[in-house]
């Protein structure tokens, strides 16, 4: 897969600054497109679908985040020839949290503008560390089988009841190779990355958000060198879409004056 087979909605003139928008796991650019919008009367805005996502095909083996960065960085520079600011919501701010703390990417990224994103290791509920201890131990005896008899075992294993009673909504939503993508991705954690960020920095987060927590917004706030958080108070986890008026006019602000 490569660049040129990502779905992109382009609007706004060419001539304006570049806004690069990225989505979170299982949704797609349809999430961002309001945003998009309301931009386009002073920036060129690119609203990408990743791999395996809206109109994008699937990567062709399981990929992380380091696969998505390059494909990110290769459209920038075919498409966009210039530094950008990325707005990415989830999954999609942890690819633009790993593009900025990457040397390899981060001559690509002027700004980060970020609506509740991955990247820090949650705490592990009791609950979760016996489903994960439960799944390791089941894929054992598969790993240890010879290796024409593993790839069917596997098979056999991900599509068990046990195994999707083990696996999240997110997991079970997915099959065949997207499958294993999530589990590259979300096991994906930044700690190192964000340390490195020195481009300009807002975070948005919604106080009701159940998938990221604000411990984990604060140790993002804390690493980054240049930082602001918004909280927008009752909204979940995908605060563009429970507050949209909010996060429109903090953003605007965050591009006319950083």
């Amino acid at each position: 897969m490569t660049d040129s087979d990502l779905n992109v909605e382009v609007r706004g003139p060419s001539e304006s600054p570049p806004v690069l928008l990225l989505h979170g796991w299982g949704r797609s650019l349809h999430d961002l497109r309001p945003l998009a919008q309301a931009l386009t009367d002073a920036y060129w805005t690119h609203a990408v679908d990743l791999p395996g996502h809206g109109a994008s095909p699937p990567p062709p083996e399981p990929w992380g985040v380091p696969e998505h960065a390059q494909l990110v960085h290769d459209y920038i520079r075919r498409e966009i020839q210039s530094r950008v600011t990325v707005v990415g919501h989830s999954n999609g701010g942890r690819i633009a949290l790993y593009m900025a703390g990457t040397a390899k990417h981060a001559s690509a990224v002027n700004r980060l503008a970020l609506v509740s994103p991955s990247g820090v290791e949650p705490e592990r509920s009791w609950a979760y560390r016996t489903r994960s201890g439960l799944a390791t131990a089941l894929k054992a005896p598969v790993q240890a089988l010879p290796a024409p008899l593993q790839a069917p075992a596997e098979d056999w294993l991900r599509h068990s009841l046990v195994w999707q009673w083990l696996g999240s909504d997110d997991y079970n939503a997915q099959d065949g190779v997207m499958r294993e993508t999530f589990v590259k991705t979300v096991n994906d954690h930044l700690d190192e990355e964000l340390e490195r960020v020195r481009v300009p920095t807002l975070l948005f987060w919604g106080t009701e958000d159940d998938a990221v927590s604000r411990r984990q917004m604060d140790v993002m706030k804390t690493k980054i060198d240049d930082c602001g958080l918004v909280e927008l108070e009752g909204a979940g986890h995908f605060g563009h879409l429970d507050q949209p008026d909010t996060v429109r006019a903090g953003l605007r602000h965050f591009l006319e004056n950083s």
